[in-house]
């Protein structure tokens, strides 16, 4: 029997891959609209905005060990990053059923900066879910070449939705009732 080389092979996780990527924005915005009324979880959204300040972090960390051969610690901020990102998306999720949305207030030309920072990480984050899983998922293969082939679309994809999270965190949070 004779196998591809491994740049030619298809990712044994790639069906796994694609359904989380298509479940994680369906189930998210079914979610959005579900309420459960009598729990104050206003105290979240600082908290969730550090997840992704670190998570920026995190990712600038993982590139500068990578690039200087520290592999190992590579992969471990790598797998820190895949835990926060998960730990955000949940309690994200938990503070919009239990809360209502909040406005942003602002007016002037930075109302429209707000909009387009929100409407881009938003668009983003949901177009990075499959790219961080296959970057991943290469990754964890040892499939090297087809993993930093990636990972050099998902880095600065990744990196930008964990920073403008924190903006827009920043800039709607005089708004919180």
């Amino acid at each position: 029997m004779t196998t591809a080389p491994i740049e030619k092979r298809r990712d044994p996780f790639q069906s796994l891959i694609v359904a989380i990527s298509i479940a994680i924005p369906l189930v998210v915005g079914v979610l959005f609209r579900v309420k459960i009324p009598g729990y104050d979880l206003s105290f979240l959204p600082p908290i969730y905005a550090t997840i992704n300040a670190i998570t920026a972090i995190l990712l600038v960390a993982a590139v500068m060990s990578i690039r200087n051969g520290q592999r190992k610690r590579h992969e471990l901020l790598m797998k820190a990053c895949m835990i926060l990102s998960a730990a955000f998306l949940v309690l994200y999720v938990l503070y919009h059923m239990t809360s209502d949305s909040t406005a942003y207030g602002g007016e002037g030309p930075l109302k429209y900066v707000y909009y387009f920072i929100l409407i881009t990480h938003i668009l983003l984050s949901v177009g990075v879910v499959p790219l961080v899983l296959f970057t991943f998922s290469r990754g964890v293969r040892s499939d090297f070449t087809r993993h930093r082939k990636l990972a050099k679309i998902t880095f600065p994809i990744w990196l930008y939705v964990a920073v403008t999270g924190v903006i827009v965190y920043l800039m709607i949070s005089p708004y919180y009732k």
